[in-house]
């Protein structure tokens, strides 16, 4: 059975570079080339899908080689025979080649045996190269040499939608043009224009939902068109195209929205229910919300970051978001933002999807719940200033209670009646250089309760100072320290220890036994 109906994307195919969509620094950048006659031999066309490679890539090989012109124009004609031919893909001097059929070497080496021969019908011989990172290595290796330094009658034109796969030394030899993404606005217009061609009637609803589901791609965007007007028979509405892409409303998710940030769990939850049951697909649902965090994100008073006329929502539902921003912290929609990308591939990798939607809106309400590090750190320092308050009462409420049963707190040693008395002290309160010092350099000549008099073996100035103040401290009065200047030719409280030790009959059984053994030091 044949069929004459052509599907949209090829009918409105772009035939000029007046019809091609979206890209005006490319448009420009080749008919200016063209009209000063510098024209590169080589190509190559970067972009993802349906943004126009191909197209453009045609549009060039007509440009080349119209015959209503004596040389290259900007303005083919489309009608000669070499406009038509190119345009039906049977040009005798402009071959397509499928790279990802055709990746050997062998193949290379035919298409460039061919280059070597004067186009027969046309000014140029133009080898268009579709998704060019598909060939092999040894097959880029042959084509290097020929698309550096290639006859003056051939032009490469290369085509890919992976730019990162292909070898520098390929791209180092070609003039790199990236297509980028249509924008909304200019899809829309073309939707409509073809609407219009077509006696369609396209609402403005579904011409944006169509336009923002293209994606940035022109024939993406078609092929929904197509399916939208094969399902509605020429009355494509909103309700149409959410049904055709199982979308929920966004007035719907603007909604659920408010839900989920409101923490009501078990509503939320019924809410998802009833979506579901409803038909929309749980995936595309995630993907709007992930839209909705995104614009409510961009919209919050804390950033003011982006117009908020260019988000897809209505002047209603902007007030709603605004209004939801007003109690929801950036925070709290920086955290769902993360919990939804981590579960897109969890929806896709589950067996049930219902089942992880739902664990999905439980886990963000927990989360939003949350309180942010800040508040978290802030409870702490006030939970710590709180703390130090009740231990400053207490500490004053102890001392309070000292000073009740003694008139010195401070006093711990009323007397100490000798040097031995004052080394034990010293240890005791864990003066371990102020003891070290005093039980190995000072001899004691006079020790009364109040009163020393001593000689320091090595005259440290800073000594005298340090144990009158341990003694005032401990004491609860003032002690008089006398330094004389010579030997009074006494032991040292270690030394006396040694001494002592010496004496021990089981330390002296000890130093029999060695030669030559020695005490030199008390621990």
């Amino acid at each position: 059975m044949e069929s004459n109906y052509t599907v949209l994307a090829r009918k409105y195919r772009s035939q000029d570079f007046n019809t091609l969509i979206g890209q005006d620094v490319l448009v420009k950048t080749l008919t200016t080339a063209i009209n000063t006659s510098r024209i590169a031999h080589a190509y190559i066309f970067t972009g993802i899908r349906g943004t126009g490679k191909t197209s453009t890539a045609r549009i060039l090989a007509k440009a080349l080689n119209c015959l209503s012109s004596d040389g290259a124009t900007t303005t083919p004609c489309g009608t000669c025979e070499n406009c038509r031919a190119i345009a039906a893909g049977q040009h005798i001097d402009v071959m397509e080649i499928d790279a990802a059929s055709h990746t050997g070497v062998d193949n290379m080496r035919e298409i460039l045996d061919g280059a070597q021969y004067r186009p027969t019908n046309g000014r140029y011989r133009v080898y268009i190269i579709d998704e060019v990172h598909m060939l092999s290595t040894s097959a880029f290796n042959a084509l290097l040499k020929t698309l550096e330094e290639p006859p003056a009658h051939v032009i490469f034109i290369l085509a890919t939608t992976e730019i990162r796969k292909v070898p520098v030394t390929i791209l180092s030899r070609c003039q790199r043009f990236d297509l980028v993404r249509v924008p909304v606005d200019t899809l829309k217009k073309h939707f409509a224009w073809i609407a219009d061609q077509e006696k369609i009637e396209l609402t403005d609803g579904a011409n944006e939902l169509l336009a923002r589901a293209a994606d940035g791609s022109v024939r993406d965007g078609l092929s929904l068109l197509d399916q939208a007007i094969a399902q509605t028979g020429g009355h494509v509405d909103e309700d149409a195209v959410l049904d055709m892409l199982k979308r929920a409303d966004r007035g719907v998710v603007v909604d659920f929205m408010k839900t989920v940030l409101s923490g009501d769990t078990a509503t939320a939850l019924e809410r998802v229910d009833e979506i579901y049951n409803n038909g929309a697909d749980l995936s595309m649902l995630l993907t709007d919300m992930m839209e909705w965090t995104h614009w409510a994100t961009r919209m919050h008073p804390a950033l003011h970051a982006g117009d908020a006329l260019n988000s897809p929502y209505t002047a209603d539902q902007r007030d709603q978001i605004h209004m939801i921003n007003s109690r929801v912290s950036l925070n709290t929609l920086s955290r769902i933002w993360q919990v939804m990308v981590a579960a897109v591939p969890e929806m896709q990798a589950a067996g049930n999807q219902k089942q992880c939607f739902d664990m999905l809106i439980v886990r963000m309400m927990h989360i939003a719940d949350m309180p942010s590090v800040s508040d978290i750190i802030k409870q702490q320092e006030s939970a710590q200033r709180t703390r130090d308050v009740k231990n400053i009462f207490a500490d004053r409420m102890a001392k309070s209670d000292d000073a009740a049963t003694s008139s010195a707190p401070q006093m711990k040693y009323r007397t100490i009646a000798s040097a031995n008395d004052l080394g034990a002290a010293l240890q005791e309160t864990k003066e371990i250089l102020l003891y070290s010092y005093f039980s190995t350099n000072i001899e004691i000549a006079e020790f009364t309760d109040g009163k020393i008099k001593y000689f320091d073996r090595k005259g440290d100035g800073d000594f005298v100072h340090k144990l009158t103040t341990w003694l005032m401290d401990k004491t609860g009065k003032q002690w008089a320290l006398e330094r004389v200047m010579e030997s009074v030719h006494t032991n040292t409280i270690n030394e006396q220890k040694q001494e002592e030790l010496a004496a021990d009959p089981l330390v002296a059984s000890a130093m029999n036994l060695f030669a030559d053994a020695e005490i030199i030091g008390v621990k």
